[in-house]
């Protein structure tokens, strides 16, 4: 289906938990977040009502997030079922990798072949300071255990001026010998931490640097790809992205619309609109769900206004919507 700016809506997300076991600074305030009680969170089968309904509207591919998806009890069988959705092509997962190593192997098999996997740093220290507590080892053990059963990686890295800047060759160079790819995202002040525009390293600035010490050729994104504009290292297994959401919005190619744990369905992650799909979700209501999932496609709004006007959105964990 298309929106009124006429791009065409493929991809969901699916938030299936606010929990995570991890509070990357970024993502959280230091004091942490309220988790929502248990009954407030969709049930599975709510879940996989939605996802259903939104395939009928021309989803093709659902990524499924969090919080930290592998902490919710029942993920594995959830993902079998949801593989096994008429019109869903492909299934991925973003995760935090800290429970990777223990269920790789499941997860292959349940029908997720792609992961995307947070990654802010490769020194301990620096990871366990972004992360606020987080075993860099067991993250790169997983990652390990991902590439052995076959899937297809993706490593994803929040620039951060003078916490992981220093860093950003580095995580390039690991595109050159692995098939992976290593995406390059501008902060985003979703929680307004005091003085959050001196983290800023604009898209501009990262490929001027790559650009620096590296041939990059520019690649053709695929019709699921998401906002990132990929390149490759000359002669390298793997390719880079750089993902700019404040310097230089990738609105006009947006291709997803979002449902939170909660059941909140939005066009935008940086929208404060949203609709209620909780009531709708009876087993005789799936025409109702649809025409609202439908409402929210057509309102999808044409650009955020995160970069010129963050205090345009409320702020908001990550966790809490589904990065």
């Amino acid at each position: 289906m298309q929106d009124s700016f006429g791009r065409t809506i493929n991809y969901l997300r699916l938030s299936i938990t606010d929990r995570c076991n991890l509070r990357c600074l970024y993502c959280m305030p230091a004091t942490g977040i309220t988790s929502q009680h248990h009954d407030n969170i969709l049930r599975y089968d709510e879940m996989l009502r939605i996802v259903a309904a939104a395939t009928t509207l021309g989803i093709r591919k659902v990524r499924i997030t969090g919080g930290e998806p592998l902490v919710r009890k029942g993920v594995i069988g959830f993902l079998e079922q949801l593989a096994a959705l008429e019109g869903i092509e492909e299934i991925a997962l973003t995760t935090n990798g800290i429970l990777l190593a223990d269920y790789a192997e499941e997860l292959y098999a349940a029908g997720v072949k792609r992961l995307n996997i947070s990654l802010d740093s490769l020194k301990p220290d620096t990871f366990s300071d972004i992360t606020r507590g987080g075993d860099l080892g067991r993250v790169l053990a997983g990652i390990g255990k991902a590439e052995q059963v076959g899937m297809k990686i993706k490593l994803n890295l929040v620039a951060m001026r003078g916490v992981n800047d220093h860093e950003l060759l580095d995580f390039a160079a690991l595109s050159i010998d692995k098939p992976w790819s290593v995406r390059f995202i501008e902060y985003m002040p979703t929680i307004r931490e005091q003085q959050w525009q001196h983290r800023i390293i604009s898209g501009a600035d990262i490929l001027a640097l790559l650009n620096q010490h590296y041939q990059l050729n520019p690649l053709t994104a695929d019709r699921f790809c998401g906002p990132a504009r990929p390149y490759r290292i000359a002669g390298a297994a793997g390719t880079l992205g750089i993902i700019t959401p404040m310097s230089e919005h990738f609105c006009g190619s947006c291709n997803r619309i979002r449902v939170t744990s909660m059941g909140q369905a939005k066009s935008c992650l940086m929208s404060n609109d949203a609709v209620d799909l909780r009531p709708l979700l009876g087993v005789r209501q799936q025409s109702k769900l649809i025409d609202a999932l439908k409402m929210v496609i057509c309102g999808k709004p044409e650009h955020h206004c995160l970069g010129s006007d963050p205090d345009s959105t409320t702020p908001f964990s990550m966790a809490s919507i589904g990065g």
